[in-house]
């Protein structure tokens, strides 16, 4: 098939490098605009538009595609078969939707219609769901409303984080979506009233709020890593958790409870197990302890 593939992050490049090596024509590649990066602030092609570039194929990065005129008429001579959309980060206008001859396909991280929206791996996380999976869906113009076409489930385990589920479900998306292209699928219209919406995060999600039980923040840690991240004060200093396990204990929500670093919450008690100072390397609390002594009766806020 004629394709457009539009995608930016980590998570959509198996998909375009599955799309290739099975010998699908792809036409062009969309994806987000350099952004200023590292030290030097140099401006840093995304995942996708490296990986297309790797590959010689053509990239397209317009800052918009609302009212884009010029970007639609381009896209419109490409003569698609259809357009395959994984994480793109732009919202598609009916013009460019309407385009290919079969229209838009998304691979979509979850189980739809649970998890719409732009944080699905971290929502199933962070619900206790026991499962999430690939969604291939028929766009329109509604967010992740589009008919169903093919889903494949994956286990969420008790000590999986956002990244474990990143890179699984990154793998099922490039095989789920050579299966749609390959073999006829009948559509099947999402129940609205099952959906549930997964918004996007930021930086201030990152706060970790004892006043939550320790199940919340458990599952909080899991699914903000890598990013946001789960912080939180101790004195002056910020304290990234990076693992952590739910024990038993009860106190001032934030209070350290022993010499374990042990963390009263809003109900039970958490105990970090792998923690990071900042400008410091990941280490386990023994290690971080050693190097960082904590006074009694001590709170993280």
């Amino acid at each position: 098939m004629r394709i457009a593939f539009m995608g930016s992050p980590e998570f959509a490049v198996p998909a375009l490098q599955a799309l290739v090596a099975a010998g699908h024509e792809v036409a062009a590649v969309y994806a987000q605009p350099p952004k200023p990066a590292g030290r030097g602030q140099h401006e840093t092609p995304c995942p996708v538009h490296a990986a297309a570039l790797a590959m010689r194929l053509n990239v397209r990065t317009p800052k918009r595609l609302r009212g884009n005129v010029e970007e639609a008429e381009f896209f419109a001579s490409l003569k698609l078969d259809i357009a395959v959309v994984a994480a793109y980060g732009l919202i598609l206008p009916a013009v460019i939707l309407s385009a290919p001859r079969l229209g838009c396909l998304n691979i979509h991280a979850s189980l739809l219609p649970r998890w719409r929206g732009a944080a699905p791996i971290q929502a199933a996380i962070l619900a206790g769901d026991d499962a999430t999976g690939i969604t291939i869906m028929q766009m329109d113009a509604g967010l992740d409303t589009g008919a169903m076409l093919l889903s494949e489930a994956t286990p969420i385990g008790p000590h999986d984080t956002a990244a474990d589920l990143h890179d699984r479900l990154a793998e099922i998306g490039g095989r789920l979506i050579l299966r749609a292209l390959s073999t006829p699928q009948t559509p099947k219209v999402q129940d609205d009233t099952l959906s549930t919406y997964a918004p996007k995060l930021s930086r201030e999600d990152a706060r970790l709020n004892f006043t939550k039980s320790a199940v919340e923040l458990e599952r909080q840690i899991r699914a903000y890593h890598p990013w946001p991240g789960s912080l939180a004060l101790l004195g002056t200093a910020v304290i990234k958790f990076l693992a952590a396990e739910i024990v038993p204990g009860e106190g001032i929500p934030g209070e350290i409870l022993d010499d374990k670093l042990t963390i009263a919450c809003g109900e039970g008690a958490l105990r970090p197990t792998l923690l990071q100072r900042a400008g410091k390397t990941p280490m386990s609390t023994s290690a971080f302890l050693r190097g960082f002594p904590v006074a009694a009766e001590s709170r993280f806020f």
